[in-house]
């Protein structure tokens, strides 16, 4: 086994939000996006094996969080980590936590999406 995930999927409950404010968040970095239906968008960092993607449940029931559930955005260094928590924050997520060293081996900062899903950026 290479790797233990490739990608990482979300539920929304509003595609068209959820895609806005993922082009916002990620508009700074190299990355590819297209809808492959009309419930779901992707979003793929150019040269990377890994994708993120948002979906409106296939199930047709309410997209929920997952309690304990965080998907996580390795960045380069603490200025990146720091602008987009801020990009996050500018976008309408709700901080969950500055950014800050949390372990002598980790920096990080966490959000909420737009639709509750915690996000945490860090190196």
């Amino acid at each position: 086994m290479k790797k233990i995930a490739t990608y990482r999927t979300l539920g929304t409950n509003n595609l068209e939000s959820s895609k806005t404010f993922y082009d916002g968040l990620f508009e700074n970095l190299d990355t590819l996006s297209f809808s492959p239906n009309d419930r779901s968008w992707f979003w793929v960092l150019k040269g990377e094996d890994s994708m993120f993607a948002v979906f409106i449940p296939y199930d047709g029931e309410k997209a929920t969080i997952g309690n304990g559930s965080m998907t996580g955005f390795l960045m380069n260094s603490e200025a990146e980590v720091d602008a987009i928590h801020a990009k996050a924050i500018s976008l309408g997520a709700t901080d969950e936590g500055e950014p800050g060293r949390r372990t002598k081996n980790f920096y990080g900062a966490y959000v909420r999406d737009l639709d509750g899903n915690k996000l945490v950026f860090y190196i």
